[in-house]
């Protein structure tokens, strides 16, 4: 009788997952066995020796810049806001109100990377609306970049991180998909579509360039000091591919460091002339990654779409900050952990400042301050 009953309730959900339409149509793709954390890879508990400064008056502080002692960040309610001591003002709205929801974040923007540019402006790229210049005191947004229109018979959708010259004259940023918006990042990494591009924009002849496409989620971007070169986190790859925007090679990539420990995110540079990672998941190695398994399972990652929603799914993703500064040849020279994220949760950047590092995150509801002395 149970089995009768159980067949009798379970034969109607079987039906409806088959006749669902999956909302992703996911691509096989190979990642190699994650490296073995060891050495410079070796799990601690440094992250944990931060502090959280703003917490719970701030959400999702995904970028840091500074210009002195004064902190810029952008944040999930649509603002570019200014930390002075233990203030926090509002520069500017990028968006419209309302905010809060997934389906008002298009109309309210997402400011993501941020960086200061010449005369001490900011730039800011807005997954939804677009690439701006700020000025940080008056709260004046100047829109360069509309998000959303079509180049090079491809949207952008997604638009992710910035970079920008010493004189101002070019911006670099990622799109990290035509396809996926920023709310749906989920089913981008989990789809592993590689529509993501590099662009480049001149700000005298207002021209957009597409310099680099069909990437895997780029994320973070980050120029190198002879500006001929930027350094592109592919995430769902879980590597950092070098792009080649000027000089005798532009044009061409090749590959800064493949097979990370986890899922890259921003890059910003350090003081001893490296470059910060930020990784808010890990691929465990004695362990099991999700992701790599599911790499050659497309089947398996359909019916779970079927089942769940991407609020759902991050709840089985298991927390693990990781920041690992990363020295030319892709050489990892130390890092800091925090597994389960206890103390510093979903890493997006580490933005180092007179002897800190401050832990931008996309979601947390803080900015975590390590302060590089006591580790």
């Amino acid at each position: 009788t149970l089995l009768s009953l159980g067949g009798f309730l379970l034969l109607p959900l079987l039906v409806i997952i088959l006749i669902i339409e999956s909302p992703i149509h996911p691509e096989v793709f190979s990642l190699k066995e994650p490296p073995l954390m060891k050495g410079c890879w070796e799990p601690n508990l440094k992250l944990r020796e931060a502090e959280r400064l703003f917490e719970d008056q701030i959400t999702g502080p995904e970028s840091i810049v500074n210009i002195g002692d004064v902190f810029y960040a952008g944040t999930a309610d649509g603002k570019i806001v200014k930390l002075i001591g233990r203030r926090i003002h509002t520069v500017t709205r990028l968006g419209k109100l309302p905010c809060g929801s997934r389906e008002e974040e298009s109309s309210c923007g997402r400011p993501l990377g941020i960086r200061v540019g010449p005369n001490g402006t900011l730039f800011v790229a807005d997954a939804y609306l677009g690439l701006f210049q700020v000025n940080p005191t008056t709260g004046e947004a100047t829109q360069l970049v509309s998000g959303g229109q079509v180049v090079a018979g491809r949207k952008l959708s997604f638009i992710n991180d910035v970079a920008v010259t010493q004189d101002g004259k070019k911006i670099y940023f990622t799109d990290s998909s035509s396809r996926w918006q920023r709310r749906d990042y989920m089913h981008l990494i989990m789809e592993a579509t590689a529509d993501g591009r590099v662009l480049e924009y001149d700000t005298e002849s207002r021209e957009l360039t597409v310099l680099m496409e069909n990437l895997r989620f780029p994320n973070g971007i980050q120029l190198l000091p002879d500006e001929e070169s930027v350094l592109v986190a592919e995430t769902t790859m879980a590597r950092i591919r070098r792009v080649h925007v000027a000089g005798l090679n532009k044009g061409g990539m090749d590959t800064f460091i493949d097979n990370l420990p986890g899922f890259p995110d921003n890059i910003r540079p350090s003081s001893t002339g490296g470059y910060w990672v930020a990784m808010s998941s890990v691929r465990p190695n004695p362990g099991f990654s999700m992701l790599d398994f599911l790499s050659q399972r497309p089947w398996i990652k359909k019916f779970i779409f079927k089942l769940f929603s991407q609020e759902v799914l991050m709840k089985f993703v298991p927390r693990y900050s990781l920041v690992a500064e990363l020295h030319d040849g892709g050489i990892c020279t130390r890092s800091f952990h925090d597994p389960n994220g206890l103390v510093a949760a979903y890493v997006s950047e580490v933005h180092e400042h007179k002897g800190s590092l401050y832990l931008g995150s996309f979601r947390s509801p803080y900015i975590a301050k390590l302060d590089l002395s006591k580790v």
